[in-house]
């Protein structure tokens, strides 16, 4: 399977959104539990600095998407976040990766200095060695900083990648 990451487009809103909207249901990533819908999806991906898709150039389909924007204002403008997913039937096939290596070229075109990502589940082990493996640093844990959709507390890890 060949994987294509390019900026989003209007007519990938749907696809987008039930990739998004399933990893928000299962409540082991994401901190948001609003569903998005067509409308607060659009403005959702609009919002952010920069929102890109991973499509299978063999079938057209969207496998994954990232969306990129400002972690904090003003001296610290200079970094940026990231949140990643992919579509459940699509994981483990390196489609992760690909988006996170397009998005630490854009935050870079973009101007950022340092990508962050404040919130890691400690319990996430494909995602934490992804990042490791791409050179991010894990900069310490928080103790039961994410509550999980059955309620109970995991820690979290926030890393980052200078640019």
């Amino acid at each position: 399977m060949k994987i294509v990451v390019r900026a989003y487009e209007g007519n990938d809103l749907p696809e987008m959104i039930k990739i998004w909207n399933d990893v928000v249901e299962e409540g082991i990533a994401f901190p948001q539990e609003e569903f998005l819908t067509m409308q607060t999806g659009k403005a959702f991906f609009d919002a952010q600095t920069y929102t890109a898709v991973a499509i299978d150039a063999d079938t057209g389909g969207i496998c994954g998407l990232y969306i990129l924007h400002p972690n904090n204002i003003g001296r610290c403008g200079h970094i940026c976040n990231a949140s990643y997913a992919v579509a459940q039937e699509k994981r483990g096939l390196h489609i992760g990766e690909k988006l996170v290596s397009d998005c630490l070229i854009q935050a870079k075109r973009l101007g950022f200095g340092v990508l962050q990502f404040n919130a890691v589940v400690a319990a996430n082990v494909h995602a934490r060695h992804l990042y490791e493996r791409l050179g991010f640093v894990q900069l310490g844990t928080i103790p039961k900083g994410f509550r999980m959709k059955d309620g109970h507390y995991e820690d979290i890890c926030p890393y980052y990648h200078e640019l």
